[in-house]
């Protein structure tokens, strides 16, 4: 049944004079006066419609009323379940955060114990750490006493077999070396010329002239030649400028063989020596056109080039020998027919090619034992070796490294063991 406002509102009227469940009940003479007093009274038919409506509503307030208290009592005893519930729930939740806490409290006791624990193991292990490294410096330091003692063992046997490969004479430097009994004396101021003249090896020797001459200026400077066939016109002339402008007297020796520029060289020295049996060997330019591919017009270029570059070498050579140039080339080819005019050192003397025959050499710059191992980091050699290879008739040769277009080659080759390309 819906809520109706009207018995709403005269249940609200009525509850201060409906008799509710535990009132005291109206005395019965009272009731009985009051029914006496409404039959003595006239019936009125619209009172007793309102009287009869009146009651009517009030049957219905009471029912309504019993109903609500009826709802009232199913939601008060809900809430009370609720409440309950609410309560169960409060509990439980102060129970498991009570086991939490409680498992907290053994897990951090638990933690502690495992703390001190690890405390006292890190201060065990910390004292066995500082007796491992007081023991391992121990160890160390007399490792490294008896290391020390045998690196000076070593260095001092080291040291000894270097010495031992010294000799204890100094180089021995003389301004006029050769001896009365025609012994050369050689010192360290040496510079030695042999293979191939090229741009290298004039790079090497006029490097040690000057180097020579800033450290003395009065001592001479030995160029010697074991064996040379020649080279680069150019690079022997330059050579031959930088001997010319040393303060310090260039000698040079040969000790072997020295042709074409290395004979140039040798002959416009300032002094000269060769062993008595040295072969020294003077040509023409000209023989070193063999191999080149060259039309008739490149020909005659290239002749009247070498042509040039011969009057300019062999005009102080025949000077020097006292004759011309013509009769230079004249006395050539009465020798051989190729030109190759070849003498023994004596005779090399005789036609003052040289200026001195020795006997013997003192190579005093020579201290140190041959057979010694190098040093770590020895000086490079001067790259003046070429690469030998064989022609498809079995024959070894190599290939002459390439000129500039104003230079030629002079140099002593009547096997064509040295080939252009």
């Amino acid at each position: 049944m819906k809520f109706n406002p009207r018995f709403a509102l005269v249940s609200f009227a009525l509850a201060t004079s409906w008799p509710v469940a535990g009132a005291a009940p109206e005395s019965t003479a009272a009731k009985a006066a009051a029914d006496a007093t409404a039959q003595a009274e006239p019936k009125d038919p619209a009172v007793q419609a309102q009287q009869k409506e009146q009651e009517t509503l009030a049957a219905e307030n009471k029912l309504q009323a019993e109903r609500l208290t009826k709802e009232t009592n199913t939601l008060r005893a809900e809430i009370a379940r609720l409440k309950m519930e609410r309560e169960l729930i409060g509990e439980k939740l102060a129970l498991e955060t009570a086991k939490r806490q409680s498992a907290a409290k053994d897990e951090l006791a638990k933690l502690d114990i495992e703390k001190e624990k690890l405390a006292r193991e890190g201060e065990l292990a910390k004292v066995r750490a500082e007796k491992l490294g007081n023991d391992l410096k121990s160890v160390q330091a007399e490792a490294a006493v008896e290391i020390t003692r045998l690196q000076n063992d070593i260095s001092l046997i080291e040291a000894t077999q270097r010495r031992e490969q010294f000799a204890d004479a100094k180089p021995v430097y003389l301004q006029n070396p050769l001896k009365d009994d025609g012994t050369l004396v050689v010192s360290d101021r040496r510079i030695s010329l042999n293979g191939m003249i090229t741009s290298t090896t004039a790079d090497n020797i006029t490097d040690r002239i000057d180097s020579w001459n800033n450290k003395d200026r009065k001592l001479p400077i030995f160029i010697v030649i074991d064996d040379c066939p020649g080279g680069s016109v150019m690079a022997g002339y330059r050579i031959l400028k930088a001997m010319e402008a040393s303060d310090a007297p260039i000698h040079v020796l040969v000790k072997s063989f020295a042709a074409s520029m290395a004979a140039c060289i040798t002959t416009l020295a300032h002094e000269s020596y060769a062993f008595p049996n040295s072969v020294i060997l003077h040509h023409q330019i000209s023989s070193q056109i063999m191999g080149a591919r060259l039309n008739l017009t490149q020909q005659r270029e290239f002749f009247e080039e070498s042509t040039r570059w011969w009057e300019r070498l062999a005009t102080p050579i025949a000077k020097k020998m006292g004759i011309s140039t013509d009769e230079m080339i004249k006395r050539m080819y009465a020798r051989t027919s190729s030109g190759d005019w070849s003498e023994f050192g004596d005779k090399a003397l005789e036609l003052k090619w040289v200026n001195h025959i020795v006997n013997g050499v003192e190579e005093t710059s020579l201290t140190k034992d041959p057979d010694a191992k190098p040093s770590p980091t020895p000086p490079a050699p001067p790259k003046t070796a070429l690469a030998e290879e064989v022609d498809a008739e079995g024959r070894p040769f190599v290939w002459l490294p390439r000129l500039n277009p104003k230079d030629v080659y002079f140099l002593y080759n009547p096997d064509g063991y040295y080939r252009v390309r």
